[in-house]
């Protein structure tokens, strides 16, 4: 019997459309991104039959989310004349206290983000009533039960609940179109593809523009809120996300590599041990130090062609002595008016949150196979422009 692989997309486009009875996908340039994930996914991914199965999963979850907005659209075209108006994109690698800054200032009154139960499944489940997902919350709950259980040190890495905002690039995973992918299975393969030049890396930030008008329609509540985006994916399409929300500040988080990238490694360990039993550190390691350079490199990149317009830096340091100062300078850059209240929501958030702005693990280089010198090598440029004193 050979090994179990996940099946050619053919096949999962039939199961996402026996699911839910819908045939249309829209533009389907995201087929493409398919096409190119499956190959990785069975031979650089080193998956278990677990792992086939949440792979084959992950991939139907995406068509079925997607078949069931382009229906949405199709019952409720309204959504389309929803205005969505993004005030910042949180965009610094992990480890740099970017989920702290994103979820601080979406607290703050007259703000919103993607809430994590709604990246889960950014579309309503069939019947579901307009303002009323307690369907998709009662799924997502069942799924990050699943996730605390395989991955005890996950809440202390990223904690997690269903109202708390995070990161859009799970949807854009749905969309096959994020590092999502790449960091809960090990496809360099795809990752390599995925940010090659002939590759378009814009469609998925206007898909996203429209998920995000309806996710506003869902919920009538956000309406004349402004968002906050935030996901270190970004990097890899800087020019794609400025493009479609040129209104947006970028906010980048530094804090030094070196610092960081053995608790990064520590994470995707973790992860991709939940799809794989024969993954090593190494490994992981060996994929995740340059990726981490190139989209540095991107950002670096992206930031002297648009001679630096937009971009607010904020270094981890500050971010952890002053949070409501950042975050009020921020906003400001922004254009949003820092009232006594929203300052108030900061700190509430602040008070409720304060262990997120600390790492409570540590792993060290040696963990990973590495040495401090092959980590500061790649990120040097990186550090000298941005991190020094």
């Amino acid at each position: 019997m050979g090994q179990e692989r996940v099946p050619d997309r053919e096949a999962l486009v039939a199961e996402a459309r026996a699911q839910t009875g819908l045939g249309d996908f829209g533009n389907t340039w995201f087929f493409a991104n398919i096409d190119a994930l499956i190959p990785s996914l069975n031979n650089d991914a080193q998956l278990s039959p677990a792992g086939v199965a949440v792979a084959k999963g992950m991939i139907v979850n995406g068509l079925v989310n997607r078949l069931r907005h382009v229906e949405l659209l199709k019952q409720h075209p309204e959504i389309l004349d929803e205005k969505v108006e993004v005030a910042a994109v949180v965009v610094g690698l992990p480890r740099t206290g970017s989920t702290m800054l994103h979820r601080m200032l979406a607290a703050a009154p007259g703000m919103t983000g993607v809430r994590w139960f709604e990246a889960q499944n950014y579309s309503p489940f069939p019947g579901e009533e307009r303002g009323n997902p307690a369907q998709r919350r009662a799924a997502a709950q069942g799924l990050l039960d699943y996730m605390v259980a395989n991955i005890p040190d996950l809440m202390s890495i990223h904690p997690m609940s269903l109202d708390q905002p995070d990161e859009e690039l799970i949807v854009l995973g749905q969309l096959y179109s994020s590092t999502m992918i790449e960091g809960t299975y090990h496809v360099p393969g795809f990752a390599h593809w995925l940010t090659a030049p002939e590759t378009d890396r814009t469609q998925c930030y206007r898909d996203l523009k429209q998920i995000l008008q309806s996710l506003q329609w869902q919920d009538p509540s956000r309406k004349g809120a402004r968002w906050v985006l935030k996901t270190p994916g970004h990097l890899m399409a800087l020019d794609a996300v400025i493009e479609v929300f040129p209104e947006a500040k970028i906010v980048m988080t530094h804090r030094d590599p070196v610092a960081t990238v053995p608790s990064y490694c520590s994470m995707e360990y973790s992860l991709y041990q939940m799809v794989s039993e024969t993954i090593d550190r190494e490994s992981v390691a060996r994929f995740w130090v340059p990726r981490l350079a190139e989209l540095l490199d991107g950002f670096m990149r992206v930031r002297r062609e648009t001679g630096g317009r937009n971009f607010v830096d904020v270094r981890y340091a500050d971010l952890l002595s002053d949070p409501i100062g950042q975050g009020a300078r921020v906003l400001e850059a922004a254009g949003v008016d820092v009232t006594p209240e929203v300052r108030g929501g900061m700190e509430q958030w602040v008070e409720h949150n304060k262990r997120e702005d600390r790492a409570p693990h540590k792993y060290s280089l040696e963990d990973f196979g590495l040495n401090k010198a092959e980590v500061e090598r790649p990120f040097a440029d990186y550090r000298a422009k941005f991190l020094a004193a």
